[in-house]
């Protein structure tokens, strides 16, 4: 099965873009982000079955603003502007762009015009939508209809249906935008004329034909952790190529309490996969010792990792050796680590920004492409057991980057006992899938005073962090039960030595990361 013709939503710097390609795919079109400092010969070179112009933050008329080049218009692409995107394309066109004074954020009344258009046909003529500009469009290009305005913008939505084009002033990939996605999937399949065909079993035949032309009959080692990635991973390659993929699980001491049996015990029944397990902690925890900068702490557990795996590949390779080299890297982590947007390297990533460069193994990443709900679809249809499809993310580096301050063995133990008490009251207040992600973590470099016992108590604090969020590209802290809080609070501090506080993390992302290291 040939790769699916991408629709490129390029990035103006706007918090959206990510949320655009999400919605896009939410439609069962294929998208990819590209950045707008890419030249329109690369864009148009990937065959791109659309192109959306995302938001930013900046005016169409700042010194440096990114503006978008008009060979963008003559290529026969369908385009799709929202909010900057939206000024830029109409000014690239020939309408008027204009500081009116008469900026607009947050929910605002659109009214649609009696021809709403393709985008806006049959629905209410006063929406509420999300807006976020300063600038305006006063006067569409030549060729287009405007089919909207609201008070601070003459014209908020316009189509050129002949040129396959049209822009909107808001943003309808919010939730606060209503009937938006209506509008985003009628741009597609209306205006653009896409075929919705990215389906988790289209995509299943797409990584499974494209494993097989990859790996031929050679053999392949998966890195499995017993995280969804990886273990939605492993099993697409076992459906291409069978008993020539070895799952290889690296027990590195820094696991979550329940993991390590859970991998060599449900997973190999559930699948029938060949599993050799590696006792490593010894080697992880040597390793570690005395490191406290998380980004060492990352270097080095991905080179261990690769290590062991080659120490792996030559004891499994009893014909030939091992050439490929499994990975569950996903979407997030691939624009995180700096990789296929021009966006800056937030974090170094195992998976992606921390191999050697002498690395042995050729990699096989099926998932590379995907968002996080995306990958639990697949794993799903591949028949996955569905607590292993909804497992909490999980680092590749462990606890090691949850313990702040060097990692030892005393410390992974409390912080075990506490991440475990975490988990356990989440589940008993039936909150699991509420939450995205639950982090605890150690502050182990850390003490505060306490009164335990009625005696003075000199331990660590332990952080909560507990995020909601769609792909990890964005999250917000979850507002969980007070009761739950204080629940998870008291037994910490009554069942783990040596931690005598437990604090709210209520950072969002942005500003903060969803993991403290």
């Amino acid at each position: 099965m040939s790769t699916p013709r991408p629709v490129l939503v390029v990035d103006f710097g706007a918090q959206y873009a990510q949320l655009i390609a999400r919605r896009v795919r939410e439609a069962k079109v294929y998208s990819e982000i590209v950045p707008h400092t890419m030249p329109v010969a690369e864009m148009l070179a990937k065959n791109p079955a659309a192109i959306i112009l995302s938001g930013g933050p900046a005016s169409v008329y700042a010194p440096g603003a990114p503006q978008v080049d008009a060979g963008m218009f003559t290529a026969g692409v369908p385009v799709f502007g929202i909010c900057y995107g939206f000024q830029a394309m109409a000014r690239a066109l020939g309408g008027t762009v204009a500081h009116t004074g008469n900026r607009e954020y947050g929910g605002t009344p659109l009214q649609a015009r009696p021809d709403g258009g393709v985008l806006l046909k049959d629905l209410p003529a006063d929406l509420p939508v999300w807006m976020s500009h300063g600038d305006c469009v006063t006067e569409a290009p030549a060729g287009f209809t405007v089919t909207a305005e609201s008070a601070g913008a003459p014209v908020a939505a316009f189509e050129d249906l002949a040129g396959r084009r049209a822009g909107v002033q808001f943003h309808p990939e919010v939730g606060h935008t209503a009937h938006g996605q209506e509008m985003l999937t009628r741009f597609l399949y209306e205006i653009a004329g896409i075929e919705p065909t990215w389906t988790p079993e289209n995509i299943i035949d797409e990584q499974v034909a494209r494993i097989r032309e990859q790996v031929g009959e050679k053999e392949v080692l998966c890195a499995l952790s017993g995280g969804v990635d990886s273990a939605v991973a492993a099993a697409l390659v076992h459906k291409a190529v069978g008993d020539q993929l070895t799952c290889v699980f690296v027990d590195h001491g820094l696991l979550r309490a329940g993991e390590a049996e859970q991998v060599e015990k449900d997973y190999v029944a559930a699948t029938g996969i060949k599993l050799k397990v590696v006792d490593a902690r010894e080697r992880f925890l040597g390793a570690l010792a005395g490191v406290t900068d998380p980004e060492q702490k990352r270097k080095i557990i991905g080179r261990e990792f690769i290590r062991v795996f080659e120490a792996a590949a030559r004891e499994v390779a009893a014909h030939g050796g091992v050439e490929f080299l499994v990975q569950g890297t996903l979407y997030p982590d691939v624009v995180e680590s700096g990789g296929g947007t021009g966006t800056a390297n937030i974090k170094s990533h195992h998976n992606v920004g921390g191999l050697p460069e002498d690395l042995k193994f050729a990699l096989v990443e099926p998932l590379r492409a995907l968002f996080k709900d995306e990958v639990r679809a697949l794993g799903l249809q591949l028949g996955l057991p569905e607590a292993m499809v909804w497992r909490h993310p999980f680092p590749g580096p462990g606890l090691a980057i949850r313990i702040i301050g060097a990692v030892d063995e005393e410390r992974l133990a409390l912080l075990r006992k506490a991440d475990l008490i975490a988990r356990q009251e989440l589940t008993a207040a039936g909150l699991d899938r509420d939450v995205w992600q639950f982090p605890v973590v150690l502050l182990a470099d850390v003490r505060s005073v306490g009164v335990q016992g009625d005696g003075r108590s000199y331990g660590h604090p332990v952080v909560l962090r507990p995020v909601s969020s769609e792909d990890a590209m964005t999250a917000d802290w979850s507002r969980l039960p007070y009761d739950v809080i204080a629940k998870i609070s008291t037994r910490i501090t009554n069942e783990v030595a040596e931690v005598n506080r437990v604090v709210l993390d209520v950072t969002s992302k942005p500003p903060g990361t969803i993991e403290w290291e």
